[in-house]
């Protein structure tokens, strides 16, 4: 069983940026491709970015490709979403998910294995 924790939301003007953190028990960290998901009001869950387990593969939606930036530490057993030049668009409440295999930075929600609770990003325009 894997529990992961997302911290760093809140309330940032447009144009603002945000850095969002994911901290991960219960198995090998460094074993699990990780993935940063979101859901606007209103909206189906959409995937954000995705990396592979050793950190060396990335993945990113179109419309936030250049803007935010996914890294990890597993040291820290932690995963992390930077995220600049923040837009109205990207309210939403944020997951982390993490999977049961190393390769594979996935856009599909349905290959993740396990989710965090979310963490409200809010941007004021």
């Amino acid at each position: 069983q894997v529990q992961l924790v997302e911290s760093g939301g809140g309330l940032v003007p447009a144009g603002g940026s945000l850095r969002l953190s994911c901290a991960a028990s219960g198995r090998s960290f460094s074993t699990s491709a990780m993935g940063w998901f979101r859901r606007a009001p209103g909206k189906e869950r959409e995937f954000v970015a995705a990396i592979n387990g050793s950190g060396t593969t990335t993945n990113y939606a179109a419309s936030v490709k250049g803007r935010f930036t996914i890294s990890r530490d597993n040291a820290k057993n932690t995963v992390y979403l930077q995220m600049n030049s923040l837009e109205s668009e990207d309210t939403a409440v944020y997951y982390c998910a993490a999977r049961n295999i190393r390769s594979g930075a996935s856009a599909i929600p349905t290959a993740y294995d396990y989710w965090g609770q979310g963490t409200q990003v809010t941007v004021s325009s």
